[in-house]
């Protein structure tokens, strides 16, 4: 059994900036649903894990459109641009890096942004070593569960990060963004100094 779900005239304020869409653009759209379709949505409303039917379409089109699902060969191959991803469990990810010696992390870690910087420059089509590229960078990174990182003065913070040892990420940042780094705060949130060059002393 199916039930025809007519969707409300949307207006501009509840219209995601993702879409890049005006209001004059908007159209009546009509879903048909299966009835364990229905009745999964109307458990997502009534639990509070979702405000309504219209937001959690606009919702799944941005983790559409922001995870690229449409490169992915679903299910088991997940691709952004030229890049392959996996659903990884961090503590996984904590036993390989556990058996890297710790004289290596900094090493390891300028390699695998060395290639983060390849993925993002074919990805999003971005020099990472230019601040400006930065904020978009940052939120590539954040979507594909990196972590959230930002940058505050002459200071890169990272919040979340999904690998907890503050050398690997120095390494990372740096072969990203083409700098050098010095470590502020080794715990999470990681506090980075950014140098203007190497030869720059710092405080």
């Amino acid at each position: 059994m199916t039930k025809r779900i007519n969707g409300m005239q949307p207006s501009k304020q509840n219209i995601p900036a993702e879409l890049g869409k005006q209001s004059e653009e908007a159209k009546r759209t009509t879903i048909i649903l299966e009835k364990n379709e229905r009745e999964f949505i109307d458990s997502l409303i009534k639990e509070g894990k979702e405000p309504g039917i219209k937001p959690l379409i606009s919702k799944m089109l941005t983790i559409y459109k922001s995870m690229m699902i449409h490169d992915w060969r679903y299910p088991g191959e997940y691709y952004c641009g030229i890049s392959r991803m996996a659903f990884v469990n961090v503590e996984l990810l904590n036993i390989l890096t556990q058996q890297v010696p710790k004289d290596k992390w900094h090493e390891i870690g300028v390699k695998m942004g060395d290639a983060l910087k390849v993925s993002i420059q074919s990805t999003l089509g971005l020099e990472a070593s230019q601040q400006e590229n930065w904020e978009v960078i940052f939120e590539r990174l954040k979507v594909q569960g990196f972590g959230n990182c930002y940058v505050k003065d002459k200071f890169l913070l990272l919040k979340t990060p999904f690998i907890n040892d503050c050398e690997i990420w120095r390494g990372i940042l740096e072969g990203l963004l083409s700098l050098e780094l010095v470590t502020r705060n080794c715990v999470p949130p990681f506090v980075f100094q950014i140098k203007n060059n190497p030869s720059d002393p710092v405080a």
